[in-house]
């Protein structure tokens, strides 16, 4: 016999502040699926929010332009590195878990800055990360 039927009482349930749609998310963020963080879809110095701001992690949701929500796979993609265009602009490579495919993502102003340090000197701790982020340019 569980304590609360022993006591003769439950405890209510807990009202969840996020409609029940589809994904389960509210209609203004996207939960992280990696630090679980809720994540606002509008970002500083980019169009389309496509990674946390936080732990840099994605899901693999745009098919061939950024925006456009039309891929089938919803893998996860992690982070491998960081990439500069001519004009100065920083790109973070990511790598689908699920279907390996490797993509470039502008920065967001509100990124963490020490994920992106931490993401810009990792090909030099990891020589292999950093041969799959050249792979990209």
């Amino acid at each position: 016999m569980s304590r609360n039927n022993s006591r003769g009482r439950r405890r209510p349930q807990r009202h969840k502040d996020v409609p029940h749609t589809r994904g389960g998310h509210r209609a203004n963020d996207f939960r992280c699926v990696s630090c679980r963080l809720d994540v606002p879809l509008d970002a500083p110095g980019t169009a389309h929010r496509n990674h946390c701001p936080t732990c840099l992690a994605s899901l693999h949701v745009d098919r061939r332009l950024p925006g456009d929500r039309a891929s089938d796979c919803h893998g996860r993609m992690e982070a491998l590195g960081l990439s500069v265009r001519p004009d100065g602009e920083w790109l973070i490579i990511h790598e689908c878990a699920t279907c390996g495919r490797l993509s470039a993502n502008r920065v967001a102003g509100d990124d963490n800055p020490l994920a992106l340090v931490r993401l810009a000197l990792r090909p030099l701790a990891d020589p292999r990360t950093a041969g799959r982020a050249l792979l990209t340019l």
